[in-house]
This record gives C-alpha cells, sequence and structure tokens, in this order.
C-alpha cells in the first residue's frame, strides 16, 4: 500500500471536452420566480438541470442549429458586439447564423476557461474548433436521421420526469411548462440522436487473434510491466505550514534514527515506534510500486539505492522520511497471451476513434460546406475573456 507521505501532492486536470451547453440557454433559475427545490433521489443522473427562458420565445428567435432560443445572458462574452448579420456557415440545405457561432464560441470559451484569459496563441484554433463543432453537428443530425436513427424517447421522458419534481412548486414553472417544454424537448432529442450515431459508429466487434496480434505487435512498448520497488518508510510527520522550528526538530530526530539504523537497530521496531505513516504497524513496509505512484523526488532518492540500501533522511510533504529499498522488480514485456484482452480492448477503442471520424471526413466531403471565415476574427469590443455564466 502507498505510503501517504511519498504520494504525489499534484493533480492532473483533465480538460472537459466541448460541449453544447448553449442549446439548453443559459437564463438563471431565477426566471422561475422562486428558488426550486432540490431533485428527489429518483431523478434520473442524467436528466440536466433545465436552462429556462426568461422572456416568450417570440421574443427570441429560434435556431434551427442550436434547438432551444438562448437568451443574451448565454452570450455575455460577445454583447459587447452586435451579432453578426451575415451567416456563418451553410452546411448542405443549413443556414448557420453568425449569432448561432457566437454563442456558441461564448458558452465554449466559458466552459474551458471559466474566469481565466484564454493564451492568445490558443484564441485563434479555439475558434475555428467551435467551428468545426457547430459544422460536424449539423452533419452528424442529418446522418442520424437519414439512417432512421431515433431519439431515446423513454430517456428524454424521465428527463422530464426530473423536471417536474424539481420545479413543480414554482408558479412560472406550472404556467409555463408546455411553453417551455416545446423549446427543450426538440433539443433533448437532437442531443439523443448524437448520442445515438456516435455510439453505433463506435462500437467494434470483439477482434479476432489474429488482429488483436498485429495490434499487440505494432504497440509492443504499451504492454510493458515497468520495474517497480518495494520500500520501507519511517516517517516523521510535520504539518507543512509548521514554524521552521518544529520542521528542524524533526530533521534531528530522523538523523538520530538514521544513525542507529546504521549501527544495526531494527528499522521495523523503529518504524512501528516513531513512524507516522500508516504503514507503521507493518514494520514501514510498503507493497510494490512503480513509476507514476511516487512522486518524482522520491524516485530521485530511490533510484540510486541497491536493495538493502538505506537512504538519508528526506525532506518531504509530509515531513522527513527515511526509506529503504527492500527489493526491485526489472520491466518486463508481456506476452501476447498475458494481455489478449487488453490487447483487444485497446484495438476497439481505436478503431471505434478512426470510424468516427472517418464518418465526419465522408460527411463533409460529401456535403458542400462554406464557412464566412470572417466569424473567426475577435468580435471588436468583445474580447475574449470569458464571464460566469
Amino acid at each position: 500500500m502507498t505510503a501517504p507521505c511519498i504520494r504525489p501532492c499534484g493533480r492532473s486536470r483533465k480538460l472537459p471536452q466541448l460541449l453544447w451547453l448553449c442549446v439548453l440557454g443559459a437564463a438563471t433559475l431565477d426566471a422561475l420566480g422562486a428558488d426550486p427545490p432540490k431533485p428527489a433521489a429518483a431523478t434520473p443522473a442524467a436528466a440536466p438541470t433545465p436552462r429556462l427562458p426568461a422572456a416568450p420565445p417570440a421574443a427570441r428567435s429560434a435556431s434551427p442549429l442550436l434547438g432551444a432560443p438562448t437568451p443574451s445572458a448565454a452570450s455575455a462574452a460577445t454583447a459587447a458586439a452586435p451579432a453578426p448579420a451575415t451567416p456563418f456557415a451553410i452546411v448542405g440545405d443549413t443556414v448557420i447564423s453568425g449569432a448561432d457561432y457566437q454563442r456558441a464560441l461564448a458558452t465554449a470559451m466559458r466552459k474551458k476557461y471559466y474566469h481565466a484569459k484564454p493564451p492568445e496563441a490558443e484564441v485563434a484554433a479555439f475558434r475555428r474548433e467551435v467551428g468545426d463543432d457547430i459544422v460536424n453537428r449539423v452533419l452528424l443530425l442529418a446522418e442520424a436521421r437519414r439512417r432512421g436513427i431515433q431519439p431515446d424517447h423513454e430517456k428524454i421522458k424521465a428527463t422530464v420526469a426530473g423536471y417536474d419534481r424539481q420545479y413543480g412548486t414554482s408558479d412560472t414553472w406550472k404556467t409555463s411548462r408546455e411553453r417551455m417544454l416545446a423549446q427543450v424537448v426538440p433539443q433533448l432529442e437532437m442531443e439523443s440522436l448524437l448520442e445515438r450515431i456516435e455510439r453505433l459508429v463506435r462500437t467494434v466487434p470483439e477482434p479476432t487473434d489474429e488482429v488483436a496480434r498485429a495490434h499487440y505487435e505494432q504497440h509492443k512498448s504499451l504492454f510493458v510491466e515497468p520495474e517497480q520497488v518495494k520500500l520501507s518508510v519511517i516517517l516523521l510527520r510535520v504539518d507543512p505550514s509548521s514554524s521552521n522550528a518544529v520542521w528542524a526538530s524533526a530533521k534531528a530526530e530522523a538523523e538520530k534514527l538514521h544513525k542507529k539504523l546504521l549501527a544495526g537497530a531494527s528499522f521495523a521496531e523503529l518504524a512501528k515506534l516513531h513512524s507516522g505513516d500508516r504503514s507503521a504497524g507493518r514494520g514501514g513496509e510498503m507493497d510494490y510500486t512503480h513509476r507514476g505512484m511516487l512522486p518524482e523526488a522520491v524516485h530521485g532518492i530511490v533510484d540510486k539505492l541497491a536493495v538493502g540500501a538505506l537512504a538519508e533522511p528526506a525532506r518531504l510533504l509530509e515531513g522527513y522520511a527515511i526509506l529503504r529499498v527492500d527489493g526491485r522488480k526489472l520491466a518486463e514485456q508481456r506476452s501476447f497471451e498475458q494481455v489478449r484482452a487488453r490487447a483487444g480492448d485497446l484495438w476497439q477503442r481505436e478503431e471505434g476513434d478512426k470510424r468516427w471520424k472517418q464518418l465526419i471526413q465522408t460527411l463533409r466531403q460529401a456535403t458542400p460546406v462554406r464557412i464566412d471565415e470572417s466569424h473567426y476574427a475577435p468580435q471588436r469590443g468583445s474580447g475574449d475573456r470569458p464571464r460566469a455564466g
């Protein structure tokens, strides 16, 4: 079991996939006139919170691309500039307005960067990415309908039922429910079509042994068991915010213990008596770990040690630690027979990605697409600084 003292302290953040959150609008729930109750436990997990319009539909344009009309709050990042009058793109028979593009861009900007200003080097590429996704969305919806794919009506009903449970006490919901759902449900249907066609295309049958083996041979480095190291640790725990005097005291104590170990004292006994790590009850003994499971600073210490060697006391995030290398397992190439299932899974995922990208490429080649690239230029006065929605 990995000891807390040598866990990686950094957090990896994975950025979210570009989502069309703008299609459900961005009005706050204040439009309902009251704070809605929290959804009951039975509310389907997949049901998104409805973003409800604050004005009658006649006051806005209903976009054929985005489904539900989007109030001005959804385009806060571009509100300072007038919506472009010229279409952003014409995809087959579908016209995508400049306002559609700017709303989608504003929402995508907030979703990806939130309050931060996006790096200048990324802005141009990001604008094109949003434009490509809008065009792809139109093409994929048309293809889904051509294939006769139907929305998941049961899931949509469950989503609407979740809205009823959440907003049922709101007078605004009671009086405007049908009008609001007339805007939201078509969008839920479109999202369902997109989900279903993507799942259909990406679903790939399990490969034959021949195909899986070929994938294994082409990507052997993916099937290498990394080198592993087995450690024992004595941790003199110190709160990271402690004073220098406290840290100095812990260092002095660690140095005393280190001298005792060099003189022949039992590592296990000292660990049980002094270590603040959760491995103390096992005499400081930890499980085998490999690179990536431990902070690089720890590897910098133990990589230089032979099996059985003792490291000098080292300051880590949670205190001073004395590390001992108890064993090593060299990196090992796993055979195809050992990793057959994983090789097949990786091939299926890669093949699914390939088929999805190929479908989009085929649709774009088969459908006339005209894009007015002037819309990729920043709108004067709007800036690209996302704001809280």
